[in-house]
């Protein structure tokens, strides 16, 4: 299968997960699984939630920030990946003065 991005339309999310300002996001649903390209603006954040049925793991293409994993600071810059188990609590911040890019893939609930 093949996901061709610049084929699905963005859709532009305010205050996703109870978060400040604007993430962009384009993807699809396949066999239980997100898979998803996503844009968080500027000085946006993705609010603090708990993976209580499901896993996520983020590959970040460009910009940097930071995750509130479990109540500790995580730095992340392009080339790296956050992971959230099963269980587990993030939120994610863009802190820098461009978008921050980041492959998303949150798996089947258990």
């Amino acid at each position: 299968m093949i996901i061709d991005y610049q084929q699905i339309e963005e859709q532009l999310v305010e205050k996703f997960k109870g978060g400040e300002g604007h993430m962009g996001t384009r993807g699809v649903a396949a066999d239980g699984q997100k898979i998803m390209l996503n844009r968080l603006t500027p000085g946006s954040s993705i609010g603090y939630h708990c993976h209580e049925r499901n896993t996520e793991i983020m590959y970040i293409l460009s910009g940097h920030g930071y995750y509130d994993m479990d109540g500790k600071r995580e730095e992340i810059h392009a080339g790296q990946v956050h992971y959230c188990p099963l269980g587990h609590s993030h939120a994610m911040y863009n802190d820098g003065d461009e978008d921050l890019v980041f492959f998303a893939v949150v798996t089947m609930e258990v």
